[in-house]
């Protein structure tokens, strides 16, 4: 039997090696997407191939990692802006039968640029244009387009209501699509989960060219894309979600603690008792370097209660007087001038900010990696990590993320993403830096940092965040999807759930036609 299954992946790796060699028909793939235009619809505003003016505008605009950044990819054949679902749907069609690889992108947020970048021939399906926003504020509901932004949503929520709000990032320019798809979190987390958590439909374009709601794509499907990531299964149109309650009086502060003063025993203190705080506290804590002649390690707690700074007050004067928390490090607002405090924007702030489009080249390169932990980090390993990161000669942080909360009572199975009781808090390492020449140095040192931290993280698997990608947790080239190789990320993203999320491509994708470096490849039945 053992030799049966190997033979069997060799095949599948076989299959999938003769479908990159089969040259695209790009010449064909243009034409129909011509033929398959609707007069009431027409693409023709739509397709940007290197001959228009604007390509490489529009290529670039919405990337955001100037690593991956280049609008004279010679594999990129062109880009299809869709304005009508018609438009995606055509895109698919047209791919699948002239062999052109699709990257699907609605925020450009990819951390690794797998929504924009290929070493083959591909096309960008670009889901910008399709932003569209309704909210039902008597049924508590929203429905949501795939290349909305958060801060678009978030700005129609609170116009709708100012006591609804959506639990999803902190990032205003993140676009829906993706973001839902992978399980996005934010500062309402502890309280109301994750952003797939509320979502309870959603329109897919399948690889038939099919739009498919949660009643025709059934619950299988349906399960996979929360959480799953919806670019290994088809394109996600928009999202169904069920806002949930706010008050109307929310507090936040940023404390700065370095390690001169104490900073090192405060954050293993935060470690102790931030999963356990009351739900309707979130307490981010980011260590990073401190700007100046002096380098040292500065953490920032950073915090959303929904409440009162009185009440407030109390929790952290209780639970960590060690943060040395004051009246005037408090701030009450509203939820939404919340989210342009968490996008680190001044007091004060027009929320107007959060309505804003790229329209610029990304200006720096960044590498980011994640971690779950789920038991204290001695001080020694913080000391550590410490020493590591004041190597960098750039911006370095991480963000620890509290657990707990709502998260220890939502089932592992219950989404696609798996990440929830025991835990108690997520890493996020990032590093930016504006040098293309610091590139290797930087990435020897998150590479080095990330070791550091190995023995004091989540092990067998080494778990990891989707939407934090990082290429080097296990890859396939582009058009491959080796079974072994997807199952070395895949069960580092999705721990106990990547079985079932192979199974379910295997029965709605089993040609693999979305796929792309770290997609969940199709597990054939024997």
């Amino acid at each position: 039997m053992k030799v049966v299954f190997v033979m069997f992946l060799a095949l599948l790796v076989s299959v999938s090696s003769q479908a990159v060699i089969q040259k695209p028909n790009i010449g064909n793939f243009l034409q129909c997407l011509r033929d398959r235009s609707d007069p009431k619809n027409p693409m023709t505003e739509a397709i940007f191939t290197p001959q228009n003016s604007t390509f490489a505008s529009s290529y670039v605009s919405y990337t955001k990692n100037k690593r991956y950044s280049n609008p004279n990819d010679t594999n990129l054949i062109a880009i299809v802006a869709a304005k009508h679902e018609s438009h995606v749907q055509a895109t698919v069609v047209c791919a699948k039968s002239n062999r052109v690889q699709i990257r699907i992108r609605s925020g450009g947020h990819d951390y690794e640029g797998l929504s924009y970048t290929s070493s083959l021939p591909f096309a960008v399906l670009d889901m910008n244009n399709l932003r569209s926003i309704t909210i039902d504020v008597s049924g508590k509901k929203a429905w949501v387009q795939a290349g909305a932004t958060l801060g678009e949503l978030y700005t129609k929520i609170s116009e709708a209501s100012k006591t609804l709000a959506f639990p999803a990032g902190v990032c205003p320019t993140l676009g829906a699509g993706g973001h839902i798809s992978g399980g996005g979190y934010g500062n309402l987390m502890r309280k109301y989960g994750v952003s797939v958590d509320h979502v309870v439909d959603a329109q897919l374009v399948d690889v038939n060219g099919k739009i498919l709601n949660r009643a025709s794509m059934g619950e299988d499907l349906f399960w996979a894309i929360c959480g799953g990531g919806g670019a290994s299964f088809g394109v996600i149109l928009s999202w169904t979600i069920n806002l949930v309650a706010v008050p109307e009086t929310i507090t936040v502060f940023n404390v700065n603690k370095t390690l001169g003063q104490g900073a090192t025993d405060v954050l293993y203190k935060w470690q102790l008792v931030s999963s356990k705080l009351p739900r309707e506290l979130f307490l981010r804590a980011m260590p990073q370097i401190t700007k100046g002649a002096n380098k040292t390690i500065a953490v920032k707690f950073i915090a959303q209660f929904l409440g009162s700074s009185k009440k407030l007050m109390g929790i952290i004067n209780k639970n960590l007087p060690e943060l040395g928390l004051k009246g005037e490090d408090c701030y009450e607002m509203s939820w939404l001038n919340t989210t342009t405090f968490w996008a680190d924007y001044p007091v004060g702030t027009s929320t107007s900010v959060l309505l804003k489009r790229p329209s610029t080249p990304p200006g720096a390169f960044f590498k980011s990696k994640s971690d779950y932990v789920k038991k204290p980090i001695p001080k020694e390993g913080m000391e550590k990590m410490w020493k590591t990161m004041l190597k960098f000669n750039n911006h370095v942080f991480m963000q620890w993320n509290p657990y707990g909360g709502v998260m220890d009572k939502i089932a592992a199975n219950a989404t696609a993403f798996p990440h929830r009781k025991g835990n108690l808090f997520k890493i996020q390492y990032f590093a930016l830096w504006i040098d293309a020449n610091a590139t290797k140095a930087n990435l020897a040192l998150m590479k080095e940092l990330y070791g550091v931290a190995e023995t004091y993280v989540s092990s067998n698997p080494r778990e990891a965040f989707l939407n934090y990608r990082d290429i080097d947790v296990g890859s396939n080239p582009s058009g491959v999807t080796n079974v072994a190789e997807g199952k070395i990320y895949g069960s580092k993203y999705f721990v106990g759930n990547l079985n079932r999320l192979m199974n379910v491509k295997a029965k709605y994708d089993p040609d693999n036609f979305f796929r792309h470096e770290q997609s969940i490849p199709p597990l054939h039945a024997m």
